[in-house]
């Protein structure tokens, strides 16, 4: 009894230790209570308030695509490209940057490695008339800028930051086909928001009809975790375990459609949803999967109020950050476009086409803008609303003491220092922080760097 006594003081007397740790961080003006999604909301007496139902999002998804022309209707691509045209559009994808690209070793590409990408673009097989052919992807797959896994970075040489990543596309995305690689490996294909090239084995060819019509069918879930997974499948590999991102939707069967053996298990604790899959030449096919009720999944879109908007955005807390979406992440403008996507918003990919883009509302910055002037702003902004810097995107947050806090995905810390240097710091994943004492850039603050405000309700 007297050493059960002495175990049990030791575990408590541990625990108190433990529990008063200091909070420690090189984020200035940071605590630990603001790591929760909780902190956030417990002052905003509208968090529940619905902004914008599912009809008024698709008005606002219809303007939209009317205002970016980075956005296209897949329901509107020709039936084929003359030469020319898809020359052009290959030769924009597959550009060799004017800078130089280095491979993880150092090594500088030359003429040779460039002559050799440039040859697997299979340009010489380009007919008169190409065929558009359409499909459905089948895992989470990267589009990338060549047809290679081959990773180069910048003479910064930061080998988190693949220069040929470009962002990734999930399960049940509709693409357009447009070519294939000289290797045969690689597929050119074209998204609602990007063009670029992904591995063919991981989309599934099908009639136009039927590729864009699965993402109408009704009803349906939406995942509304970071990442959910399927059940586990013995006998189908393909779906046993896929993992699913946010925002991803998908139509649910009823077991009056599947039975109630959905591969050899009871469907009672699931959603049942139809999956695409990739049969060996490379064609669309639809499987029953099994989703377990216990996954972070909401039947139709999420409702838009203020509180799943941060809900939503915490979810990804501690997610290590993923250039162009790669590190099986996301970048800031995937953490912020995956948010959206759960209530059915659709957005360009790219931080630029978001800020300087006419959709939402926005509130816009110039180089004769004052500090003043953007603070005024910001005091106003709502929870929820975007703020766009150069090549960057965050979630407002609110006011603590004055101070604007934001949510992000972010590669770099950087902020100065009483003794007038620039603490150089990494994040490199999703995180809060200020925004007023950091630095977007060695030379510009965030404040400085804050070109835009739009707000999507």
């Amino acid at each position: 009894m007297k050493a059960l006594f002495c175990f049990l003081c030791l575990c408590i007397t541990s625990f108190t230790l433990y529990a008063s740790e200091p909070f420690n961080t090189d984020i200035p003006l940071l605590k630990e209570e603001q790591l929760s999604s909780q902190f956030w909301l417990s002052n905003n007496a509208d968090a529940n308030t619905l902004l914008l139902n599912e009809n008024d999002i698709k008005e606002r998804n219809e303007k939209t695509y009317q205002l970016q022309s980075e956005l296209s209707k897949l329901s509107e691509e020709p039936t084929f490209y003359s030469k020319q045209q898809l020359t052009n559009i290959i030769e924009k994808v597959s550009a060799i940057p004017v800078s130089a690209r280095f491979y993880r070793d150092k090594t500088k590409l030359n003429d040779t490695n460039w002559q050799h990408y440039r040859s697997l673009l299979s340009l010489d097989t380009l007919s008169t008339s190409n065929n558009v052919q359409f499909a459905l992807v089948t895992k989470r797959t990267a589009l990338r800028a060549f047809p290679t896994s081959d990773r180069v970075f910048n003479e910064e040489g930061n080998q988190d930051l693949d220069r040929f990543s470009e962002t990734a596309l999930f399960v049940a995305d509709p693409v357009a086909v447009l070519h294939q690689s000289a290797d045969k490996a690689w597929f050119l294909v074209k998204s609602f928001n990007y063009t670029g090239w992904v591995k063919a084995k991981d989309i599934a060819i099908g009639d136009k009809d039927t590729v864009l019509g699965f993402g109408t069918k009704a009803p349906f879930i939406v995942v509304t975790g970071a990442k959910v997974k399927t059940a586990y499948n013995p006998d189908l590999q393909a779906i046993s375990e896929l993992t699913l991102d946010m925002g991803i939707r998908l139509p649910t069967l009823s077991a009056k459609d599947s039975g109630f053996n959905v591969h050899g298990q009871n469907p009672v604790a699931s959603y049942i949803v139809e999956l695409p899959l990739r049969d060996e030449a490379g064609k669309l096919s639809f499987t029953a999967a099994l989703i377990p009720r216990h996954e972070d999944i909401s039947k139709g879109y999420l409702p838009f109020t203020a509180n799943n908007i941060i809900n939503q955005a915490f979810k990804f807390l501690g997610e290590r950050y993923g250039w162009g979406h790669d590190y099986n992440g996301r970048d800031c403008t995937g953490f912020i476009s995956e948010i959206f996507r759960s209530f059915g918003f659709v957005m360009p990919r790219n931080s630029g086409q978001q800020g300087n883009g006419a959709f939402g509302t926005n509130i816009r910055f110039n180089k004769d803008s004052s500090d003043d002037e953007k603070l005024a702003a910001i005091a106003k902004a709502k929870v929820g609303d975007l703020l766009y810097f150069p090549g960057h995107v965050s979630l407002y947050l609110g006011m603590v003491d004055n101070e604007p806090f934001m949510i992000h995905d972010v590669n770099s810390l950087i902020y100065p220092t009483t003794n007038g240097q620039l603490y150089i710091g990494t994040i490199n994943g999703v995180a809060v922080t200020p925004l007023l004492p950091l630095n977007s850039s060695a030379a510009q603050t965030y404040l400085q760097a804050l070109y835009a405000i739009k707000s999507l309700r």
